[in-house]
C-alpha cells in the first residue's frame, strides 16, 4: 500500500511524496453480492456495479486525501527526482545480475549494510521499497520502528508524525482494519511488493536517487473480505543519503506504472490467497 496511490497514485512524479506505497488507489472494493463465492470468484471476474463503483471512488478519494495530509507543509526542496552533478540520462544501463551477495545485516527485519556505490544503493532502495509498501507500515507499533530504520534522523521524527495522523483510526476503519492495523477475525491483510527493476537517476558520493519499478499485491483475503487482493504495478523513486554506514531515505514518491496488461486467468479463492501470504516468505533483494 502506500502514501502515495496506495492512497492515492497520480502524483505528480516529480514532486516528493513523503509515503507513496503502491497498492490501495487501486484496491478492488467489492460490496457482497447475493450469490455464492467469497469476492475472488473462479474464472473472469464481473463488471462493476454502480454500488461498487461508488464504494471505489470512496476509497480512491480518502487515499488522496490521506496523502495531501501528510504532505502538508512539505516543500520543493525535497525533490525526489535529484539535482546536480551525477544527474543520468533517460536509459541507463539496465539492471543486471552482478554475482555480488546481498547483505547479511538487518535492522530488525529489514536488510542493512549496504555498499557505498550504486549496486548498493539500487539493492538499499528496492528492499527499503517493500518495507514502505508492507502491511506493518499501517500498524502503528512497527511503523515507528520502520521510520526510524530508514530515514534519516531529521526527516523520521516528523514524517512519523504524518503517518501517525494519515493513517488514523478513521482511515483504518475505512479499510476494515482496527486501531492497530489488523483485520478482523478470519480475515487476512495483505500488502506485499516484489521489485522488477531498478535504476540509478543520480548518484554522487554521499547520495543517489533511484527508481524501482514495483508490483504487488494489496487488499484484505477472506470469506467476507469487501477488498478482495488485487495486483498493481508503480514506480518509487526515493532520494537516498549515505549516513554512517549505510543508506538512509531523505524522501520518496510514486507514481503509476509501467503496467502490463492483464492476463486472463482463474482468480484464487480468498482462502488460497491468505495460506500463500502466511507460507511464502520475502526476500533479501540485491542488484
Amino acid at each position: 500500500m502506500s502514501f502515495g496511490d496506495e492512497h492515492g497514485h497520480g502524483n505528480d512524479p516529480g514532486r516528493t511524496t513523503d509515503g507513496g506505497f503502491g497498492g490501495m488507489g487501486q484496491t478492488r472494493t467489492r460490496l457482497p453480492d447475493g450469490g455464492g463465492g467469497d469476492g475472488y470468484g473462479g474464472g473472469r471476474r464481473p463488471q462493476r456495479s454502480s454500488r461498487s463503483l461508488v464504494a471505489v471512488v470512496g476509497v480512491v478519494v480518502l487515499l488522496i486525501a490521506a496523502i495531501a495530509f501528510a504532505n502538508r507543509g512539505g516543500g520543493g526542496d525535497n525533490d525526489a527526482s535529484g539535482s546536480g552533478g551525477g544527474d543520468r540520462a533517460a536509459g541507463s544501463e539496465p539492471t543486471s545480475a552482478s554475482g555480488v551477495k546481498p547483505v547479511t545485516g538487518k535492522n530488525g527485519a529489514i536488510p542493512s549494510g549496504f555498499a557505498k556505490d550504486e549496486q548498493g544503493a539500487e539493492s538499499a532502495a528496492a528492499n527499503y521499497a517493500v518495507a514502505l509498501v508492507s502491511a506493518d507500515i499501517l500498524r502503528p507499533a512497527a511503523r515507528e520502528q520502520i521510520m526510524r530504520q530508514l530515514f534519516v534522523p531529521d526527516r523520521a521524527a516528523d514524517l512519523e508524525a504524518k503517518f501517525d495522523a494519515a493513517y488514523d483510526k478513521a482511515f483504518l476503519d475505512k479499510i476494515g482494519l482496527d486501531e492497530n492495523g489488523n483485520a478482523a477475525e478470519g480475515l487476512t491483510y495483505v500488502s506485499r511488493t516484489a521489485p522488477v527493476g531498478t535504476k540509478v537517476t543520480q548518484f554522487t558520493d554521499n547520495s543517489a536517487t533511484v527508481e524501482v519499478w514495483c508490483t504487488g499485491v494489496f487488499g484484505t483475503a477472506g470469506v467476507s473480505s469487501t477488498n478482495p487482493v488485487t495486483n498493481d504495478w508503480f514506480t518509487m523513486t526515493l532520494k537516498l543519503q549515505w549516513l554512517g554506514d549505510d543508506w538512509k531515505v531523505e524522501s520518496f514518491a510514486q507514481k503509476d506504472g509501467p503496467a502490463p496488461v492483464n492476463a486472463d486467468r482463474t482468480a484464487s479463492n480468498a482462502d488460497e490467497i491468505a495460506k500463500a501470504v502466511e507460507e511464502y516468505g520475502g526476500f533479501t533483494y540485491a542488484r
